[in-house]
């Protein structure tokens, strides 16, 4: 069985305190785009075969298999019901370390793929539950439509924005921001028009009123970044940000874009557009 996990981009993103426990409570407009890795699960019925076994390909893995998102989503279920035994292959095209939740998307698309291959008949709701266990956004991914978020990106409800038409265009460059070092330079605050009241504007009136609470800090320690999201705007973009915490950028374009001419604007980082 295959599927094809899909990234995001956050639109805006405000932190706007800091909690008890340390994390801090964000509010967020999730956007999917069509950027997608390649999931296979598959069962196993070798009799000495591992519960679940993990590969990785187009991308390098530090850590221990079993702490791949992935791994956790199987483990999560696992743990209340009986699955199969399953080997699961993953192919990464979203780059990781970009803010573009290719991990947690991973993640969300092998636990609806583990709940049809087991029959287990859990509903959406019920696999936010599960999702929201594994990463704070990975909840996102299960109805995988335009959100806004709360708390620490899991409370979700509907937005009405609606960019269908316009060209998403991507670049990351070779620079690895850090979720905690990208929070800890961040200063709390409640912005003084919230993200669903200009996520409901037209596209065209996003600049300027929608915002990164993460850019102020990130740019004043890297300012090569901030030249990229300049350079989307010289470009035509209508709209560009920094998706999360970094380190990746994304500009909306009326018209659709040439990616030879994104590549050699960007030379030797991440590119990729499509018209949604």
């Amino acid at each position: 069985m295959i599927t094809f996990p899909n990234a995001k981009i956050n639109l805006g993103l405000d932190i706007v305190e800091r909690r008890p426990d340390g994390y801090h409570n964000l509010e967020t407009v999730f956007f999917p785009i069509p950027l997608q890795d390649v999931l296979e699960i598959n069962i196993n019925n070798e009799p000495d075969a591992e519960a679940c076994s993990f590969t990785m390909y187009n991308a390098s893995f530090d850590n221990d298999s079993n702490d791949n998102l992935v791994v956790k989503a199987y483990k999560a279920l696992a743990a209340d019901y009986a699955l199969p035994k399953v080997n699961m292959a993953l192919y990464k095209n979203i780059p990781t370390g970009a803010g573009l939740g290719g991990g947690s998307a991973d993640a969300a698309f092998a636990l609806k793929m583990l709940n049809s291959i087991a029959g287990l008949g859990l509903s959406d709701e019920k696999l936010e539950e599960y999702a929201a266990t594994i990463g704070a956004d990975c909840a996102f991914f299960i109805k995988n439509k335009p959100a806004f978020a709360t708390g620490i990106g899991n409370i979700l409800s509907q937005t009405p924005c609606n960019i269908d038409g316009y060209c998403i265009v991507l670049v990351k460059p070779e620079i690895h921001i850090s979720t905690k070092e990208a929070y800890s330079l961040v200063v709390p605050e409640y912005p003084s028009t919230r993200l669903t009241e200009i996520a409901e504007k037209p596209v065209t009136e996003w600049k300027g009123l929608m915002k990164n609470d993460f850019e102020r800090s990130i740019f004043a320690k890297h300012p090569s970044m901030e030249k990229i999201k300049t350079e989307l705007y010289d470009m035509g973009a209508i709209y560009a940000s920094m998706s999360g915490s970094g380190s990746s950028f994304f500009g909306i374009f009326k018209e659709e874009q040439n990616i030879e001419r994104i590549k050699a604007q960007f030379p030797g980082m991440f590119c990729w557009c499509k018209v949604l």
